[in-house]
């Protein structure tokens, strides 16, 4: 049965474009809200908690994969492109959400994972019965293994998550045969994008949410889909430039820009881009491809001036006045948790950026969280996008703590333990201090898909929205101001600062942040005017609080509402 397309449709085109440089807020579906009682979140939680959303003030939503999948990597494996999986609801579920953002004024996003799909897809169940060389196996990357019966991989590749990045299988016969490449777990084989088959099909996935008035898309592992001609093997020395970065992406997303700029008001990429040099991520931005690639320079730096304002500066190098910058993600430990450890100042290696990212260790949270409310008041001043991710605006810390038999990140299991994975960010939220989940999923529902230690009450959002210093309500001041104060200026001034200090001046507005651990007189040099805008309570006004941000208005302007200028990005 053919299902009408949404009223969405004409609310999305009736919405236009993003706003300039907007506020994205990332929702995680599994932990963002809980609306049938499993333990499970889903698009019903995610439609009666767009309302918190919109009241923060963000302009958009991405939402993480919610595809129909086995959820061995938790959507990331993909069985089907074209409908959504049974625990998140159906696709009329999907259409309501659509229906209630666009009436907010928020536009959706969803998640393209196209480097791979599932073991379960249907192409791949198809290429496992045809057997080698036929057309169905083409449209993987089925090569044969090495060694004098094919009992080594094809090549010397590591996975992602850790091991090979081969795995062998069975012929219909029953016997030993041809090895299939996946970037990431054995149950996610990577697509051959040199086959015009996986061309053609990706277009038309794309075509079928763009009609039903999804407004864009977050690019999974944009940089990988394209592997080197031959397979080569890697040189063992850092980034493995023949698995990813091929130049043929390039051409996947001049064709995706093109299908995108062909409807109304034209549709929204990003893409997810991790690359050793920030030079490299330049060709993505080029006028027909990506509106945007995630900036992750700020999400790895620690809590310190100087590198803060070279990852900044390198940004906006690369990107011009539309970096998309993020300081957490569904990849990543929690910032609160990240600025409350030892801040470690040695770069990280260029090869394994996101391990600076995922340090295990003991950490100041009341510190960490004060640390974050002021990343956040930087980060919102900046020219470009900003991505926030879910439960950020709460504070919340990673969870280290869960037991051993509850997580369920294949990297928990690919390293057999030794790395905690990223289940710790993806712990169900908070909603209310008490009920069911900590207001996650309604009374009587069952336990939590994560378990959620007792101690998270504390974070609980109905607690912060009566407390006028909470969190919560420091990122709903920033982001509601971030626009009237900023505008959409597409660069910065540099201030001459103190040591500890950082300030620049864009728009109408002053963004000030201390690092230090001491409270900080502003320099008289600089022109402040009145403070709109501190993260952490300031008793004198001409002074910086330790481990804050701080917005003034640049003296002599006059900030008059909103900035409504709207365009494509």
């Amino acid at each position: 049965m053919t299902l009408a397309l949404p009223t969405s449709l004409a609310q999305s085109d009736k919405l236009g474009p993003l706003p300039s440089q907007p506020a994205v807020y990332q929702v995680y579906l599994r932990s963002f809200r809980d609306a049938d009682g499993d333990g499970v979140g889903d698009l019903a939680g995610l439609r009666d908690g767009l309302d918190a959303i919109a009241a923060l003030g963000c302009d958009a939503v991405w939402l993480n994969p919610c595809y129909l999948s086995p959820q061995r990597d938790h959507g990331y494996d993909i069985a089907d492109y074209r409908q959504i999986d049974p625990s998140y609801g159906t696709l009329g579920d999907f259409d309501a959400v659509l229906d209630r953002a666009h009436g907010l004024g928020l536009r959706v996003l969803m998640d393209m994972v196209a480097n791979h799909c599932s073991a379960d897809h249907a192409w791949f169940q198809a290429a496992l019965d045809a057997g080698p060389g036929s057309e169905e196996r083409a449209r993987f990357i089925f090569r044969d293994g090495r060694g004098e019966h094919g009992e080594l991989p094809p090549n010397n590749w590591e996975s992602v998550f850790g091991g090979p990045a081969w795995t062998r299988v069975s012929e219909p016969d029953g016997q030993p045969g041809q090895w299939y490449l996946h970037s990431f777990d054995s149950s996610q084989p990577d697509f051959d994008w040199r086959n015009p088959d996986v061309a053609a099909e990706f277009l038309d996935v794309l075509r079928f949410w763009f009609d039903r008035g999804v407004d864009g898309f977050r690019i999974d592992v944009a940089h990988g889909t394209v592997k080197a001609l031959g397979l080569p093997d890697h040189d063992g020395r850092g980034h493995n430039s023949v698995m990813w970065d091929q130049p043929e992406v390039h051409e996947i997303y001049r064709s995706w820009r093109a299908l995108g700029d062909s409807y109304p008001g034209g549709k929204y990429f990003v893409g997810e881009v991790w690359l050793p040099s920030q030079d490299r991520l330049a060709d993505y931005l080029r006028p027909d491809e990506l509106h945007q690639a995630f900036d992750f320079g700020l999400l790895i730096q620690p809590w310190d001036a100087g590198r803060m304002r070279a990852a900044i500066e390198e940004g906006l190098r690369v990107a011009g006045s539309a970096p998309a910058w993020a300081l957490s993600n569904h990849d990543v430990h929690r910032a609160a948790t990240r600025y409350g450890q030892t801040q470690l100042l040695d770069a990280p290696p260029p090869t394994d950026m996101i391990s600076a990212a995922r340090r295990t260790g003991p950490a100041d949270m009341a510190l960490g969280v004060r640390r974050a409310k002021a990343a956040a008041g930087l980060l919102l001043a900046l020219p470009g996008s900003a991505f926030l991710y879910q439960g950020e605006e709460l504070g919340l810390p990673e969870v280290f703590d869960l037991p051993d038999e509850a997580r369920q990140d294949p990297i928990w299991f690919r390293s057999d333990g030794a790395q905690l994975g990223r289940d710790g960010c993806r712990v169900p939220l908070p909603w209310a201090a008490d009920g069911a989940n900590l207001g996650f999923s309604p009374d009587g529902g069952a336990p939590a898909w994560l378990p959620q230690p007792a101690w998270l009450a504390r974070f609980a959002r109905d607690d912060q929205e009566r407390r006028p210093d909470s969190p919560l309500a420091v990122y709903r001041d920033l982001i509601h101001r971030r626009r009237p104060l900023f505008g959409t200026a597409p660069s910065l001034h540099w201030l001459d600062s103190p040591d500890g200090l950082l300030a620049f001046t864009r728009g109408m507005g002053v963004c000030a942040v201390n690092f230090t651990d001491r409270p900080q007189p502003v320099p008289s040099s600089w022109p402040v005017g009145v403070r709109v805008v501190t993260t952490e309570p300031a008793p004198e006004p001409t002074v910086l609080p330790p481990n804050s941000t701080s917005w003034f208005q640049l003296a002599g302007s006059d900030p008059t509402g909103r900035d409504d200028q709207r365009h494509n990005l």
